[in-house]
């Protein structure tokens, strides 16, 4: 089946197989693959997207479900060589180690911050739940986040 899917600002149309998940067609249709695979049961968090503004599990949605809308990806934050405020939080306050969960940990937080644009410690770290990081405490992911948030 064909597909119409506007990522990270462009157009693109590609014939999938219907059982073709987002996050496969990010990657493989498109190259994009800051978007990471890393459980295929939609428990970690690493495919994290934005379908139509909203931070969702790439790994849940069908390539079809997506036709006609807009996704964004880790690789369409920066403009013109300026990291997004949340990628260069992340930065500064060492929100990453290994670095595989951070695509997924930062467009996450950028829709939790689109929701609640003034959180607490609290609510970031119950808003990044659905996000798993094997290499850290998550404190200076909270750090990051509220940083960002400022």
């Amino acid at each position: 089946m064909k597909v119409s899917i506007t990522v990270n600002g462009k157009k693109s149309e590609h014939d999938v197989e219907p059982r073709t998940l987002l996050v496969h067609y990010v990657r493989e249709n498109l190259g994009l693959t800051g978007t990471n695979i890393g459980c295929d049961t939609s428990s970690c968090g690493a495919c994290t997207v934005h379908l139509n503004g909203e931070a969702v599990k790439s790994c849940t949605i069908l390539a079809a479900q997506a036709d006609g809308c807009s996704v964004d990806t880790i690789e369409g934050l920066s403009k013109d060589g300026v990291m997004h405020p949340m990628q260069q939080a992340f930065m500064e306050n060492h929100g990453l180690q290994c670095g595989y969960c951070t695509p997924g940990m930062v467009m996450a937080a950028i829709g939790l911050l689109n929701e609640n644009p003034h959180p607490t410690e609290e609510d970031v770290r119950l808003g990044l739940e659905g996000n798993l990081c094997r290499c850290t405490g998550y404190h200076n992911i909270v750090k990051s986040v509220l940083a960002a948030a400022k």
